[in-house]
């Protein structure tokens, strides 16, 4: 299983997609880069996550520079006054709490490592979001979906088998497109995953999402890989593209939305949708809470707990629909 991680040897780290400027502070990317390579190495991130967090201090730095001031003279005032600006140019509520979260998490750093005598955002009090009710599908809308792909096609017999798997398995998008052809165990019917943090869990497959695959990799995926001369059949990227490389999470985003073009009476949604519908309906169906948090990856079970408001809502909707005296 190939997972892009962040080289942490040493310090030096300049995240790829990130474009940096000309600090007034020569000292400031030593220090952004000491803490991404430290946070790397205590969490195992993918270079999207470390990417997230350097573009919100690049971010950090230019409103520093913009009221001219620096590190060493930073306290909650500066603080408050970069969350009003975010405010101010039209962020919403969750990425101003992720960007705050990046920032605390930054001057924490300087502070236990003597750079600052103290954390100037201490104090500030963490931004509250509502916990959203995940979207999901009803179970005839996932048949549906499930349906449209063209199995007569090499491309259809993919789009099948990973619809088929993302709805079997939870996997997050990104988790998917990071398989490999040997981490799918089909005689103990289990799929090996490396999740956030770098952590490894396996999580069942059924029987549908076996077969499909098992089409897949017989009848597709020699065909996909033709063009790629270091592909191989047994080994490598389970889910390739038309170049019979790895597919990536915008391609499966891509592809989901043509699937569901095809099908007037399904609205639009992404692969966490399916993600979502897999906890949903496991529970609804007496699911232990416990082995759903395991299954999706979740560090904690309160993570997983949205999903039993979903399946309450959904007892009230059908209570009010067809109970006579609701």
């Amino acid at each position: 299983m190939k997972r892009e991680k962040v080289s942490v040897s040493e310090p030096g780290l300049v995240a790829p997609g990130v474009i940096r400027g000309e600090p007034a502070d020569p000292q400031w990317y030593y220090w952004v880069d000491r803490y991404v390579v430290s946070r790397a190495s205590e969490k195992g991130l993918a270079l999207n996550t470390i990417e997230a967090y350097s573009k919100d201090l690049e971010q950090f730095r230019v409103y520093l520079e913009m009221i001219q001031r620096g590190i060493s003279s930073l306290d909650p005032a500066v603080i408050k006054g970069f969350l009003s600006y975010l405010h101010d140019q039209g962020y919403s509520r969750p990425t101003i709490a992720r960007k705050h979260s990046a920032v605390r998490s930054f001057l924490r750093f300087l502070s236990r490592e003597g750079k600052l005598a103290a954390n100037p955002a201490k104090g500030i009090p963490t931004i509250k979001l509502e916990r959203k009710i995940p979207d999901f599908l009803y179970e005839d809308e996932v048949l549906k979906l499930l349906s449209i792909p063209d199995r007569t096609t090499p491309l259809g017999l993919r789009d099948r088998a990973i619809l088929e798997t993302l709805y079997a398995t939870g996997l997050r998008v990104g988790e998917l497109v990071s398989l490999d052809v040997e981490d799918v165990d089909y005689s103990l019917g289990y799929v090996q995953v490396v999740g956030k943090g770098g952590k490894e869990r396996f999580v069942p497959l059924g029987s549908m999402a076996i077969s499909a695959l098992g089409d897949y990799l017989e009848r597709a995926r020699p065909t996909l890989i033709a063009k790629n001369r270091k592909a191989a059949v047994d080994s490598g990227p389970l889910f390739v593209n038309l170049r019979g490389g790895r597919l990536s999470t915008r391609g499966v985003r891509l592809i989901l939305d043509r699937i569901i073009r095809k099908e007037a009476s399904l609205r639009k949604i992404s692969p966490h949708t399916l993600r979502h519908s897999f906890a949903t309906h496991l529970l609804e169906h007496g699911a232990d809470l416990r082995a759903v948090q395991e299954m999706l990856g979740h560090a904690s079970v309160s993570t997983t707990q949205i999903y039993t408001h979903v399946t309450k809502k959904r007892l009230k909707e059908v209570y009010d629909k067809y109970f006579p005296r609701a």
